[in-house]
């Protein structure tokens, strides 16, 4: 299911979380980066079309690649909190789940200096206890309203989903991964083309997420 919005009473009893963004605007999003074999295609078509996006990256790979992380931040782009090692959260108990979110931040900061913001679960899975230590960790939980399947590999996949559910509110989830690397670019190219028919904006993290 490419598209997933929440009933209302959920979103209020979770004011922490984002599933669409706040201000109208479309919010580009990628997981599990940074990665050497998809970070710089993705860097080179959101600079195409002057887009910033959100990189909800593995610590792991943020301490193993460290130019990456430099090159989404000299773009513009801002770095958010996916787990150091990507792990279902809700299966793990609650001391390995705070180490993995924590052990993100730290590497973040001491190598980039990013005091983090944001954060996604692995599988966009989730429970009382994730909500309690991303809020203990001063992080805003960030959904989807938009997940592409780009991670399928399949152009015609992404297609449908973007060309039927992307809306000018869209939270959009795409992979920074080899799984997704030979839709990545296209994947971003279609969504820019449906939000020019339809003269829908592109927000930053700041705009989408934290003005309201």
């Amino acid at each position: 299911m490419h598209v997933y919005d929440p009933p209302l009473i959920i979103k209020k009893a979770l004011p922490f979380f984002f599933w669409n963004t706040s201000d109208k605007r479309i919010l580009l999003t990628f997981d599990d980066g940074p990665n050497p074999d998809t970070t710089d295609i993705i860097l080179t078509a959101l600079n195409k079309f002057g887009i910033k996006a959100l990189f909800f990256c593995v610590g792991n790979n943020l301490d193993r690649y460290g130019s990456l992380p430099g090159e989404i931040l000299s773009e513009g782009h801002e770095l958010g909190n996916h787990t150091f090692n990507h792990r279902k959260l809700s299966f793990i108990g609650s001391h390995l789940a705070s180490e993995e979110i924590e052990k993100t931040n730290k590497v973040a900061f001491d190598k980039y200096g990013q005091r983090l913001r944001f954060f996604r679960p692995p599988y966009g899975k989730f429970d009382h206890m994730t909500h309690r230590i991303v809020k203990k960790n001063g992080l805003h939980m960030v959904l989807w309203s938009l997940l592409t399947y780009d991670w399928q590999n399949s152009l015609s996949v992404v297609k449908k989903g973007i060309e039927n559910n992307l809306k000018g509110n869209s939270i959009v989830c795409l992979h920074d991964n080899t799984k997704s690397k030979n839709v990545l670019t296209d994947s971003i190219e279609l969504i820019c083309e449906k939000a020019a028919l339809n003269n829908y904006q592109f927000g930053t993290a700041e705009t989408c997420l934290i003005k309201r």
